[in-house]
């Protein structure tokens, strides 16, 4: 029997429609129960609030919870490695930062390959270092550190939170730009580095805003520059390393990523329902608090950054010949 046309067209294009029913029905319907937020350091650190923030956007807006778990340990790779070998399904997430950018690089036996093996979901926040020094250095630029360092020949001493860390990434980064040399010595942790800092054990750190603000308004640390390619909105007349080191720039990133294969529609519910809660005011005001500034994504340009930024801290550790302890 032959169909009129209209007819036709119509169950034609139902027809067309129907392999994609499940894959819509599944978004609708994730999630079914509490979703794990995997994080690779201790409770009460940066990486861990921004979870939280998340986390419990996440359970009002699809009401289910985002349960934080913390599992530290090899520079944030345990965490890593657990979402990696987990089921596709959406359940357990990972909170990504630039630290697993560059552990590909620093650590050479791990269990998984980051680039192939996670998938960006959504960005979440973008932090940026400050360049402080205590006041008994003579410096009070970027350029006149870089001069003091060099007549000094190796004896300034400069902290960091330890091998690998972001400030050390920073330092390695700024030697290998301007061929200063600064006797590096790394602490375990940027608590303890900050401690002698302010006492005069050690003279340069490359620090987080938030961890040293109060100490820069107080005239306890001198600021030279902020680390990003822009001026800080808290220290807006500290100028940046680039404007003394061209194409200087150095800043660590935040966000949410899933085992591979995670259906596509999960990924795109969740990056929707993340950049809805950055632009949320009051989350917003919550990240300003801790010294970052939102900054969506799409899960695609999300990826873009992290394959720009595994392969810029690469080149800088290989260079550096940085090995993880």
């Amino acid at each position: 029997m032959k169909l009129p046309r209209r007819k036709f067209l119509h169950l034609a294009a139902g027809a067309a429609a129907l392999p994609a029913l499940p894959h819509i029905a599944r978004a609708q319907a994730y999630p079914s129960r509490p979703v794990r937020i995997m994080v690779g350091f201790p409770p009460a650190g940066v990486t861990d609030i921004t979870a939280r923030i998340i986390g419990q956007w996440l359970s009002e807006r699809l009401g289910q919870q985002f349960v934080i778990e913390n599992r530290p340990g090899a520079g944030g790779n345990l965490a890593t490695e657990a979402v990696a070998k987990t089921a596709p399904d959406g359940y357990t997430l990972l909170l990504t930062a630039s630290n697993d950018a560059w552990n590909a690089t620093l650590y050479g036996n791990l269990k998984f390959n980051y680039i192939r093996d996670i998938v960006p979901v959504a960005s979440i926040s973008r932090g940026m270092g400050v360049l402080v020094v205590h006041p008994s250095v003579p410096a009070k630029s970027v350029p006149e550190l870089i001069a003091y360092a060099k007549a000094s020949q190796g004896k300034i001493t400069i902290a960091s939170s330890g091998i690998g860390s972001a400030p050390h990434i920073y330092w390695e980064l700024f030697k290998s730009m301007t061929g200063v040399e600064m006797l590096h010595v790394p602490y375990r942790g940027g608590g303890p580095a900050l401690t002698d800092l302010l006492g005069g054990q050690v003279q340069v750190f490359f620090s987080t805003v938030i961890s040293s603000i109060e100490y820069i308004k107080a005239g306890r640390l001198r600021p030279l520059a902020v680390t990003a390619a822009t001026r800080a909105d808290v220290l807006p007349d500290v100028p940046t390393v680039a404007e003394f080191v061209r194409g200087y720039e150095a800043t660590i990133w935040v966000g949410i990523g899933a085992p591979k294969d995670t259906p596509p529609e999960i990924v795109n519910k969740l990056n929707r329902e993340i950049n809805a809660g950055l632009a949320d005011p009051r989350i917003k005001m919550r990240f300003v608090e801790l010294g970052d500034a939102v900054f969506a994504s799409s899960p695609a340009e999300f990826a873009k950054l992290i394959a720009e930024d595994t392969d810029k801290w690469g080149k800088v550790i290989r260079v550096a010949n940085i090995k993880a302890e």
